[in-house]
């Protein structure tokens, strides 16, 4: 059973050095942020706004987005996005720690652009205010309980593009909704700090 204790103390170990960030498009952060369910711990995602252009068009993801010229550092820039995507306030209180930071590799359109994840736990109270504040980007919160991340029978594969000369990608199916891309490899990273298998890339 994975508990908030062991992954406040596994994630605390990670190395975080803010020192290297400088407040720039290029830099992007995220919240991956857990909170007490009826039976389990459960994480939340969004489930991005259908938008042409945007390369992560309808997506599951973490809320989060990239630095801005007013951000200090990369936890700020998850904070401030957290709010603007979905109402959710994160103070120093709700802060776990960090996972390692990830260059994105896709395309020139992303070449260059650095993720850092930042693990965050909220109370009920806090899980209630998550909601779908910027229609235009995120069209829907929602929580998934942390078991069902690590279950092997919700493993899935996701076709992207859709259509004739998509590829398939490795993925987590929950309802509706398949995690896959960024979002799957930063839960990845989740799991071997808190040091436990992740069945969707193993």
């Amino acid at each position: 059973m994975i508990t908030l204790e062991h992954i406040r103390h596994a994630v605390a170990s990670v190395r975080h050095d803010g020192a290297s960030f400088e407040s720039h498009p290029r830099h992007a952060a995220v919240a991956m942020i857990l909170a007490p369910g009826d039976q389990d711990i459960e994480v939340c995602f969004i489930r991005r706004a259908e938008r042409a252009g945007d390369p992560w068009s309808g997506q599951v993801a973490f809320p989060g987005g990239r630095a801005s010229a007013s951000d200090p550092d990369p936890q700020a820039v998850a904070e401030r996005e957290t709010w603007e995507e979905i109402g959710l306030t994160l103070d120093p209180q709700h802060r776990m720690g960090a996972l390692p930071m990830r260059l994105i590799e896709h395309n020139t359109q992303r070449s260059g652009l650095t993720l850092w994840p930042f693990v965050y736990c909220v109370g009920p109270i806090e899980r209630a205010q998550a909601t779908a504040r910027l229609p235009a980007e995120v069209a829907s919160v929602f929580w998934v309980p942390i078991r069902h991340l690590f279950d092997a029978s919700a493993v899935t594969e996701y076709a992207y593009p859709q259509g004739v000369t998509a590829s398939t990608f490795p993925g987590i199916e929950f309802g509706e909704h398949v995690i896959w891309g960024l979002t799957l490899r930063v839960l990845a990273s989740f799991a071997e700090v808190i040091q436990r298998e992740f069945p969707a890339l193993t």
